[in-house]
């Protein structure tokens, strides 16, 4: 399972814009760690004062660079949001890690599970952030009709409920959820039922914490 929970295969990666990669030395490695901290700076401006207050402008400013640099990374506010979405999913693996432990393959399926659905529901700033963040790209994916953006997706979330679908069925091998779950189904009710939560909590429809339970409860149903 690929450590970032949530990112495809590079080989299926659409051409859209990516930050946070692991390099070495030298201005490859410096092009990263500013586009890294541009893409924070987003992420904080979200946390305090939402999507509408993002602009190059902004951004440079809560950076503490000049926006001819921001747009030298960056010409356009969709790719800032871009940048924004990929630094918040590497965010949210390191924070998973910290969870699990790094090695995700070792670790116990349900709490791999649990740990990654829970991450979506916002409970935090960072974790709220992030979180309008990724409902900004179905925003520009539906709403506005962005193919480009609809493709990458697509193809984030194949990986995504494939990852969930290979904890259930792992733990069904092991005899903990029953043989007759079908993993692939159950990982995309998983995901949907909690990112339709997130967007409740997002919109003060619902608490985080009774967010969490139906989620916490939804698990604890698969392995009854």
């Amino acid at each position: 399972m690929p450590v970032q929970i949530g990112q495809p295969p590079a080989e299926q990666q659409q051409p859209i814009e990516k930050i946070g990669a692991v390099m070495g030395r030298g201005p490859g490695a410096h092009h990263a760690q500013r586009r890294a901290e541009i893409a924070d700076a987003v992420l904080a401006i979200v946390a305090e004062r939402g999507l509408a207050a993002v602009s190059q402008a902004e951004v440079a400013a809560q950076a503490g660079i000049s926006p001819g640099r921001v747009r030298h990374y960056f010409p356009a506010k969709r790719q800032l949001l871009e940048a924004a979405f990929e630094r918040g999913n590497e965010l949210s693996s390191l924070r998973i890690q910290a969870k699990t432990g790094a090695d995700l393959q070792a670790a116990d399926p349900r709490l791999v599970l649990t740990t990654v659905l829970t991450e979506l529901i916002p409970y935090d700033a960072t974790t709220e952030a992030h979180m309008r963040v990724r409902q900004s790209f179905h925003a520009y994916a539906f709403a506005f009709a962005d193919e480009t953006i609809a493709a990458h997706l697509r193809v984030l979330y194949a990986d995504f409920h494939r990852q969930m679908a290979d904890l259930i069925h792992k733990d069904q091998q092991t005899g903990r959820i029953p043989s007759d779950a079908d993993p692939e189904r159950t990982a995309l009710a998983l995901v949907a039922l909690t990112e339709g939560l997130a967007a409740y909590v997002l919109t003060g429809v619902t608490p985080a914490v009774h967010a969490r339970e139906q989620v916490l409860e939804a698990i604890a149903a698969l392995y009854r």
